[in-house]
């Protein structure tokens, strides 16, 4: 793509040059439209003098001296002597109202006869000049006078008006086009700084930029930048958290791991050997369910993608994830229930986010409770909000770990757990625009209330 700047002046220089053509156009059709008219209005007032000089009262006889001194003056100028360029190129004839020539200039054409016209015309001279005329007929004093003026008389002031009109033009549009190029890159500039700054920065530099004086057009530039880089130290600051966490909690697994493995290897008998291989297995299920948990809290992190929203009955939804949960409690010795205000709602939201949220409480549910408990499962909506709660008979929650329960990798009470549940139930909230609200139930349990907006359109 062809530059800002030179797209700009392109566009603004064919803008000029076309105006000023047509401006020099319309200048020499209405310079060439008034000289007409002055030079018509010029052959109708000589007319008319003439006609004046040739009424005087005079004799016959006065009238041909009269006549013969008209010719002889007119037939002594000298243009180049005493007289004027133009002198030649207009003329004028007069005849009687019978056909006789009284009065011409040397330099008027040769008519045959006396014009039978009167006004405003334009004849050839045998083919040589174009000649504009005009012709005054006087009836009383038996005269028809006749003025003529050579057309490139008025052509040749044409040419010169339109020569001192573009010649003007034309070096004033070169200039105006040198002026619109330096303002132009002088209005850019900023511009420029601001992709000479982006191209100086470091690859690895994710400040926000702090470009001032900043021109107003430029400032949604610079903010929706500094949003994207905003957005990449994100990405990246989770990517490095998750690295050390994942770093962090899997060092002691695997070194679990590997003691029982090596105690498998160095067992002396069959029952050291299955039971460091039953502790092997726990140690892998334990290692590949921090590993999921790791990967769901990456996928729920905030700015890790919008939601994944889609229209459905959350009601049936619950009830389908709780039906694929009840083998897994009942093998625990649990009872789990399920309890609803409404048999159906429609609406808008993740259901793929509530049903990991759904997954958690009731897991830290069935950690928690004792034998032949009972976990009771709880969905209520209220106007457009909807709280989904599990209820477990478990030893609840004491006030000092209230708020360490929702810290990455915090357990409390459960040397299997991970201490990611409630961790992942809170980002899940946090995404759905919720809250977790974890109270004590009486006389003893825990309830844990996931609480979020609804949409139902």
């Amino acid at each position: 793509m062809t530059s800002i700047r030179r797209r700009t002046l392109t566009l603004i220089i064919g803008l000029v040059l076309i105006g000023l053509t047509i401006l020099t156009l319309v200048n020499v059709h209405d310079s060439n439209h008034e000289i007409a008219e002055v030079y018509d209005a010029q052959l109708a007032t000589n007319a008319r003098l003439l006609q004046g000089v040739m009424r005087m009262p005079l004799a016959r006889q006065e009238h041909a001296q009269l006549y013969q001194a008209f010719n002889q003056a007119l037939g002594q100028a000298d243009p180049k002597v005493d007289g004027h360029p133009y002198e030649s190129k207009i003329a004028f004839q007069v005849w009687d109202l019978q056909g006789n020539l009284l009065v011409h200039t040397p330099s008027a054409p040769s008519l045959t006869h006396a014009p039978g016209y009167t006004g405003f015309s334009d004849i050839s001279d045998l083919g040589k000049h174009q000649w504009r005329t005009f012709v005054l007929k006087d009836e009383a004093h038996n005269l028809l006078i006749w003025v003529g003026e050579r057309d490139d008389v008025r052509s040749d002031l044409v040419n010169r008006i339109v020569r001192h009109t573009v010649l003007p033009n034309l070096i004033g549009s070169l200039l105006l086009m040198a002026a619109i190029w330096l303002a132009i890159g002088w209005g850019l500039k900023p511009l420029a700084d601001l992709a000479a700054t982006l191209r100086g920065r470091h690859a690895g530099s994710l400040e926000p930029l702090q470009l001032a004086p900043l021109p107003s057009e430029l400032e949604p530039m610079q903010a929706a930048l500094n949003r994207l880089l905003g957005q990449i130290q994100d990405v990246l600051s989770r990517e490095r958290r998750f690295i050390a966490d994942a770093a962090h909690e899997m060092r002691t697994p695997l070194a679990v791991l590997r003691v029982h493995a090596q105690n498998v290897l160095e067992a002396q008998n069959d029952e050291q050997r299955r039971e460091s291989l039953n502790y092997l297995v726990i140690g892998v299920d334990r290692t590949t369910r921090l590993v999921n948990q790791l990967l769901t809290i990456a996928r729920l992190e905030p700015g890790a993608g919008a939601l994944k929203t889609q229209r459905g009955d959350l009601v049936a939804a619950v009830r389908e994830s709780l039906v694929q949960m009840t083998p897994w409690v009942l093998s625990r010795g649990l009872e789990l229930s399920f309890e609803c205000n409404e048999q159906a709602h429609q609406l808008r939201t993740d259901f793929a986010a509530i049903d990991i949220a759904l997954q958690n409480l009731v897991t830290n549910a069935v950690n928690f409770s004792p034998e032949k408990a009972q976990i009771n499962v709880t969905l209520t909506f209220d106007d457009d909000r909807f709280e989904l709660s599990v209820a477990d008979q478990g030893p609840g929650i004491s006030e000092s770990d209230r708020e360490r329960l929702f810290e990455r990798f915090y357990s409390s009470g459960n040397d299997q757990g991970v201490g990611l549940g409630l961790t992942i139930v809170q980002t899940v909230a946090r995404r759905l625009g919720g809250e977790v609200r974890l109270e004590n139930a009486a006389p003893t349990g825990l309830v844990a209330t996931l609480a979020a907006p609804v949409s139902a359109k």
